[in-house]
């Protein structure tokens, strides 16, 4: 398999701004995309089936999230041990864990597609949908859980080609396929009037699209099939270091992925036009966190790939670019959307009660995008040198355990809104602080070869 190509990356050398830069684009537009999978579910629905279906398609964002954002984090595994690989020119043990990352991705994705399918009445238990909505939620959630093993493939693969050093591929694709989304959704909505299920449809398909499309480019790379179950057998310590850094990282995000179910149950408490209005304000956060939390996947690859060129200076010039890059575009983002929120939220529904909700939720939380930035540096830094369950605590106790404890308090004694609203920031900035502190204190861990080399 050949390390480089037009479309590859070697942060080893370099400008690392300028690489930078360029890596993360498609990495930021493509997140861009995958996100338009769910807002144009909830953009359609809301303006041609009504204010319930708008609310069912918004409480499933979490519980999706929950699943996609497990096996995101676990493409970390396999992003760092790739990377290292790469670093290292070593041709043989890049092609086998190629081989071992795709292949596990297709048994998981298998096992998550039955196991989410099962779980959905427990989801519906737990978030407490509201009765007018619930039907419609389980509904979006069968069927969309069905495809699920279309996504694991396609995120993995994704985090295959971004240890490469090619973040277009993956974009072009995407791009491709969240066109097909927009259009079946139209048709299954628009003109068959199949409402939830017909967006959950639609989306289904779109994803087998993009996991077949990425599985035929990985072929074509390597000139043979990626899967092999043969390679798993033949490898089990590279399993091992894949879960040993993936598994921390995707139940860091799944558990907070989790906890954010019982959070809706408290927005649930404030109306059906709180869960529309929050729900849509939300999906307008995933757009502006996503330079937050592309840099931080870009600095995970570039990190790995010095780490295995024992080049600690780099790493480090590297991680100071991506902090300054990720609060530049995240703030040129927020601030319009802040002074124009009400008009960004109306994109999904006419009611104004729906709008009043998501424009007091976005102008409270923009402020904070900061730490949010802060935070997922960080934690890409530590992931890139292959530290990853320090961070996972750390970050469970200030998004999850933290958090919880908070609107437990609160909305015992002062039952607002409003701290909803503020559980957020408040979740940031405190997990900021701590993976922050973590990172200044394992730095002197770090090789004393790479340091040597680094000076």
């Amino acid at each position: 398999m050949k390390h480089q190509t037009s479309r590859s990356f070697d942060f080893t050398h370099g400008n690392i701004i300028r690489e930078l830069i360029l890596f993360t684009i498609p990495i930021v537009t493509g997140e861009l995309l995958q996100s338009l999978y769910n807002s144009v579910d909830a953009l359609i629905v809301g303006n041609w089936a009504g204010a319930a279906p708008l609310a069912a398609v918004s409480a499933c964002s979490q519980p999706v999230q929950l699943v996609v954002g497990f096996f995101n984090g676990m493409s970390v595994g396999t992003m760092v041990v790739i990377g290292r690989h790469f670093g290292k020119n070593e041709e043989e043990g890049l092609t086998a864990s190629v081989k071992v990352a795709y292949t596990l991705s297709v048994f998981l994705g298998l096992f998550l597609s039955v196991a989410a399918c099962l779980a959905v009445p427990l989801i519906s238990m737990i978030q407490n949908f509201p009765a007018e909505v619930r039907g419609l939620a389980e509904l979006y959630l069968r069927l969309y859980f069905i495809g699920m093993v279309f996504i694991v493939v396609y995120n993995n693969g994704t985090g295959i080609l971004r240890a490469l050093g090619d973040a277009r591929t993956p974009f072009r694709i995407l791009t491709a396929t969240c066109i097909l989304n927009v259009f079946l959704d139209l048709f299954f909505v628009a003109v068959l009037k199949l409402g939830v299920a017909g967006v959950a449809i639609a989306t289904t398909l779109s994803q087998m699209v993009s996991a077949l499309l990425l599985t035929r480019h990985l072929k074509a790379r390597m000139g043979q099939s990626c899967f092999s179950p043969d390679t798993l057998k033949l490898n089990p310590a590279m399993i091992s270091d894949i879960f040993n850094i993936g598994l921390p990282s995707g139940m860091q995000s799944a558990l907070i992925s989790f906890s954010n179910l019982f959070v809706w149950r408290y927005i649930g408490g404030f109306g059906t036009a709180a869960m529309a209005g929050i729900g849509v304000a939300q999906k307008l956060d995933k757009f502006i966190a996503l330079p937050c939390k592309s840099f931080g996947t870009a600095v995970t690859a570039f990190v790995s790939q010095n780490v295995g060129a024992q080049n600690e200076r780099r790493a480090r010039e590297g991680t100071r670019s991506c902090l300054l890059l990720a609060m530049i575009v995240t703030y040129g983002l927020a601030l319009p959307v802040g002074i124009f929120a009400e008009t960004f939220v109306g994109l999904f529904t006419r009611s104004q009660e729906v709008i009043a909700f998501g424009t007091a939720f976005m102008r409270f939380v923009i402020p904070f995008y900061g730490f949010m930035g802060l935070r997922e540096i960080m934690l890409g830094v530590l992931r890139g040198h292959g530290y990853s369950k320090v961070p996972m605590l750390l970050s469970l106790f200030g998004m999850v355990g933290l958090r919880q404890m908070y609107l437990a308090w609160a909305m015992a004694t002062h039952p607002r809104v409003e701290n909803i609203y503020f559980c957020y920031p408040m979740a940031w900035g405190c997990t900021a602080v701590l993976v922050t502190i973590c990172y200044f204190a394992v730095r002197k861990n770090f090789s004393p070869a790479d340091e040597q080399k680094s000076r």
